[in-house]
């Protein structure tokens, strides 16, 4: 075949070669090239600008999260370059109606195989936008005590007593009781001392809240509790309640003990222990 025989065969809805080669053609072909540089480089210019101006906001506002802020920024980026590609499909006359309802489809079937992760991010976004727990934090969630070291959007992760890493998915955390010992400056400590039926109980309760209040740690305002609580089987115990800083609870708590047993030994004020008498009844053989 040859080039005019080219130039008059029928190749798209009854139209040849020859009139695709026109001089309107081109520059409809070129126009519409041009058109979609424009808008790439508008939407690039739009995507980028957005994104820094959404992460910009974490800095400038103390109560906005880095992570969230950034996750957002990050989602308006792509939306608005999908947008863009839209406009650029547009501008070559191709429908883009049919493609926004395959990617709808697509959405809605990736989003059924991944609710499990689409879920935890969720929860994280929850738990990074209302701050119920933040890094630093000694918490307890789901049985598992341990400082907050992280919270990412699909989990959170703790470090517990022994320094083990525990992850847990943001979903569970969100969905779950979380008990937060570091939310409040302060917290209330409580002890229970017994002594024995023949110990002196106003001496007795003198020293305790001598020996406690003596420490640089308890607090005198809300003023501290101490009251005999309960007459047990084999000592009358004590019910004192401080408050102390919340960073100082656990090493306060230890310290207080040691220290009101220590006291009560020097005063010579018995603290008793469960006991045990066994009766016996023997007969010797004649």
């Amino acid at each position: 075949m040859d080039f005019q025989n080219l130039l008059s065969t029928e190749i798209i809805d009854g139209k040849t070669l020859s009139d695709f080669l026109t001089l309107d053609f081109l520059a409809s072909v070129v126009g519409s090239v041009l058109a979609a540089i424009a808008i790439l480089v508008v939407g690039f210019f739009l995507a980028g600008w957005a994104k820094r101006r959404i992460t910009r906001m974490a800095d400038n506002h103390a109560r906005l999260d880095p992570t969230l802020m950034s996750f957002l920024a990050s989602v308006v980026r792509y939306a608005i370059l999908a947008f863009t590609f839209l406009f650029v499909l547009n501008t070559f006359g191709v429908q883009t109606t049919s493609i926004v309802a395959v990617i709808g489809a697509a959405g809605l079937a990736v989003g059924l195989a991944l609710q499990g992760t689409l879920s935890n991010i969720a929860a994280g976004v929850m738990i990074i936008f209302f701050r119920p727990i933040k890094t630093g934090d000694f918490v307890e969630i789901g049985g598992h005590m341990g400082t907050v070291q992280d919270i990412s959007l699909n989990f959170t992760e703790l470090a517990n007593m022994g320094n083990v890493q525990i992850i847990i998915p943001n979903s569970e955390v969100w969905g779950n009781t979380i008990t937060n010992y570091s939310i409040y400056p302060t917290r209330r400590a409580q002890f229970t001392f017994g002594v024995s039926y023949d110990a002196d109980l106003k001496r007795a309760e003198e020293v305790i809240r001598e020996t406690i209040m003596s420490d640089s740690r308890s607090h005198s305002d809300p003023e501290p509790f101490l009251q005999v609580n309960n007459l047990g089987d084999y000592s009358v115990d004590f019910l004192m309640r401080v408050w102390c800083d919340a960073d100082v609870y656990f090493q306060y708590q230890a310290d207080m003990k040691r220290k009101v047993k220590d006291a009560l030994d020097a005063a010579g004020i018995d603290i008793p222990f469960p006991t045990r008498t066994i009766l016996s009844d023997k007969t010797e053989a004649d």
